[in-house]
């Protein structure tokens, strides 16, 4: 799983140059580190991006049930995937394996020199994006889903996944072999399938999409405080196109949706006449909230269900007592 010694791991981990490190630490805070110290972790939330000064770094991920070191950063190198964009929890692990100094750029500074230095935040984002397609292709996180491609939940759920860029490994009860002692180790039966493993022990039973969106955080970067000018119900193609021309014109826009970006629309394989794209969308990059966002300057698009509760000072759209805008 390693990248190292790979042609891709330039692309994956290109190295700052002198005036993109220079922009970062304009916005960072330069700290010391020690061998084995762990930077972050799989249960952290909207943590921010480290720069490699000093000494090295190594990322660790879990697939198929085995940690291993996917890659080491030296000088001039940094972390982050898509996490960073959108405050949801970590899919890997990050410690440090030679004593050194790092550069810590939060959440929120990264957020503010992506959005005003087109250079340094399209080569951190191209990085972040050509990262988690890695970690999808290598089934790097913490989701686990066994199933049957006989069930129509199983197959509901997987959709639910990969639309929402989740990386996760399926384990199939008609095909794999050691399928019984995975089943056997959580206590699952094979009427509760299909079956979600969030985070290596919480255990849903045919969950549906709003608790596995739960299990996984995926809501974890929406603040619930903020009041926004306009809300789109849906993001489908009319709906992101709303939120772009909302966000172009300075309004603080928040897209909702209950399944994935891209709504019924996002399991096509191709969208035409889509306003600023004459050529269309090929591929389901497109709908993946941060390219959306890189495209739009609108937010990060919460799965929600929307119900809609007003009174005379505001209107609630949410889910249930857990989310709501």
């Amino acid at each position: 799983m390693s990248t190292e010694g790979n042609e891709s791991h330039s692309l994956l981990f290109p190295r700052l140059d002198a005036r993109s490190l220079q922009m970062l630490q304009s916005r960072g805070t330069v700290r010391k580190t020690a061998a084995a110290e762990i930077l972050f972790n799989r249960e952290t939330l909207q943590h921010g991006l480290f720069v490699v000064l000093s000494g090295s770094i190594e990322l660790v991920g879990v697939s198929n049930g085995y940690e291993s070191v996917i890659s080491v950063l030296g000088q001039g190198e940094f972390t982050g995937e898509l996490t960073q964009l959108s405050g949801r929890r970590s899919l890997v692990s990050c410690r440090v394996s030679t004593a050194g100094e790092v550069l810590e750029v939060d959440r929120a500074s990264l957020h503010h020199i992506m959005r005003t230095d087109a250079v340094v935040g399209n080569l951190l984002l191209n990085a972040f994006v050509q990262r988690r397609i890695y970690l999808i292709a290598n089934a790097v996180g913490d989701a686990v889903l066994i199933g049957s491609t006989h069930s129509s939940d199983t197959l509901r759920l997987r959709s639910f996944l990969v639309r929402n860029g989740h990386p996760y490994t399926y384990l199939d009860i008609d095909e794999d072999p050691d399928i019984q002692s995975v089943l056997d180790q959580f206590g699952i039966e094979l009427a509760d399938i299909p079956v979600l493993i969030c985070r290596g022990d919480v255990v849903l039973r045919a969950p549906s999409n709003a608790e596995a969106a739960v299990c996984f955080d995926l809501n974890a970067g929406l603040d619930q405080t903020d009041v926004f000018d306009v809300v789109i119900v849906g993001a489908g193609p009319s709906g992101l196109a709303a939120a772009v021309y909302g966000a172009s014109e300075g309004l603080n826009a928040l897209v909702v949706e209950s399944n994935a970006p891209g709504g019924q629309a996002g399991s096509s394989s191709r969208i035409e006449n889509y306003l600023g794209f004459p050529l269309g969308f090929r591929d389901r990059s497109w709908r993946t909230p941060p390219t959306f966002k890189r495209r739009s300057l609108a937010r990060d698009c919460p799965l929600l269900e929307a119900p809609v509760r007003c009174n005379a000072s505001s209107i609630l759209i949410g889910s249930n007592s857990t989310t709501e805008v």
